[in-house]
């Protein structure tokens, strides 16, 4: 039964090993950044209200992400750190807990979240009519939260093997069945009644279903990962410890990004719901945009994690410096692609000229901040692995709440909606620059303790 797989991270050539691990997880995330888009795309069919209300779920869309997210690192760090260390009932235990500690957390978000959709959403600025469009997308996404945040857990408990591979197809799987339910649900072709918003919620919530039961079946039946042994309730704990001092501030912190997108969101509505509609279209395609950068962010955690378990410090370092030229190559060079494609591209989310015009717009300005920001993904990832992640979430906190909604209010002020894009090129990078020089002595004085 014991079929845990060894540490594969700790040897081989550094940019090779990121390079074959980025690889397919390239693939998954442009897969759930399809995902998203689809659902973009096929809603704004419907038109700009419903649009614009798909677009004022994104916060909350974020924030059950970022929880799920935030236990999925952390669990991705001590697991991997165990697989280092040789440890495999370490691996096993961590893996059982984690998803124990996601589904108590989803009973209490799923009820929270189905009592708040209204005040909630008019604190955002929504108007009656888009909130009714809002709740019949919302009453169904919520309950299908478990299918959201148990495979998020456990894809990433897979990666912290080393296997990029199988995360990556099961999110596909998800996709393709997203891509056909949308349309037959959201329209109504053939046999299938036309649930317009209910439509495209009830199309997630079945993908993400299917990828639960994927999940599940291979961390039990291939990887061995799961186990149904009682523990003493101490060892539960000790595992729940460990993953949330790791997660705790990851997801802190993520839940911290979409709630400042919530203010800035309420922001921007307050120039209509074009540009709201545009704005949400926009932060869609920069997830795409943005896609091998989380992806390489996402790898760097269990290369981390496995080699500071191993004690080769030295992989440490070099993968963190191959990382971070890579991002900034990839930033510049998108922003040059976004520049020169924005029309074409905001064309196809929606015909309104005001829409797409203040799309343009966005993709002009905000793609300068990328190469920044991907150094900051990938100092802050290192750091939460590296067991600091009191310092990744500091960096955040000044990211979001220091620099972010300050200067996109003084933006609004001085310069309309403009002003309010060029606050988030400043904010990446800023905090791009003090994340480097930040990881950049964690490092050398991990280093001075290891060769001590």
């Amino acid at each position: 039964m014991d079929n845990i797989k060894k540490a594969q991270l700790i040897e081989g050539p550094v940019a090779k090993t990121l390079f074959n691990m980025t690889l397919p997880m390239i693939v998954g995330m442009v897969g759930m950044v399809t995902f998203n888009l689809v659902d973009t795309f096929f809603v704004g069919k419907l038109g700009i209200q419903e649009l614009a209300a798909l677009s004022y779920t994104f916060p909350v869309v974020m924030v059950i992400g970022s929880l799920a997210m935030g236990i999925g690192i952390g669990a991705s760090a001590v697991i991997s750190l165990a697989i280092g260390r040789g440890d495999h009932y370490r691996v096993k235990r961590l893996t059982t807990d984690s998803l124990i500690l996601s589904m108590l957390l989803v009973t209490f978000f799923v009820i929270f979240g189905l009592l708040t959709i209204e005040p909630f959403f008019s604190l955002l600025g929504a108007t009656p009519e888009i909130i009714s469009l809002i709740s019949e997308y919302m009453v169904i996404w919520y309950p299908g939260v478990l299918f959201l945040i148990i495979p998020m857990v456990g894809n990433n408990a897979i990666r912290a093997t080393g296997d990029t591979k199988t995360p990556s197809a099961i999110m596909l799987v998800a996709v393709i069945v997203n891509i056909i339910l949308d349309p037959l649900l959201i329209f109504g072709i053939g046999p299938f009644p036309m649930l317009g918003m209910a439509g495209a919620a009830i199309a997630t919530v079945v993908a993400r279903a299917i990828t639960l039961v994927v999940a599940i079946w291979v961390l039990y039946y291939r990887d061995r990962m799961i186990t149904f042994e009682l523990p003493p309730v101490k060892t539960v704990l000790d595992s729940w410890k460990s993953i949330l001092y790791i997660g705790l501030p990851v997801a802190g912190t993520r839940v911290l990004y979409p709630i400042a997108m919530g203010v800035i969101i309420a922001l921007v509505s307050s120039y209509g719901h074009e540009a709201v509609a545009a704005f949400g279209v926009g932060t869609r395609i920069e997830f795409f945009a943005l896609t091998v950068i989380f992806s390489l962010s996402t790898v760097i955690g269990p290369f981390v994690g496995q080699n500071l378990g191993a004690g080769r410090y030295d992989r440490v370092k070099m993968g963190v410096k191959y990382s971070n030229v890579f991002s900034l190559i990839w930033g510049i060079g998108m922003f040059t692609i976004l520049a020169l494609t924005a029309r074409p591209i905001a064309s196809l989310f929606n015909d309104d000229p005001l829409v797409i015009s203040i799309t343009i717009l966005y993709l002009w300005i905000v793609p300068i901040g990328y190469a920044l920001f991907g150094v900051f993904q990938i100092s802050t990832m290192t750091l939460n692995v590296l067991h600091k992640p009191g310092h990744a979430a500091v960096l955040m906190v000044i990211q979001m709440f220091g620099l972010y909604i300050p200067l996109a209010y003084l933006g609004s002020y001085l310069f309309g909606l403009k002003g309010i894009f060029f606050a988030i090129v400043l904010a990446y990078s800023l905090t791009g620059i003090a994340s480097h020089f930040v990881l950049k002595r964690v490092l050398e004085v991990g280093s001075m303790v290891t060769k001590e």
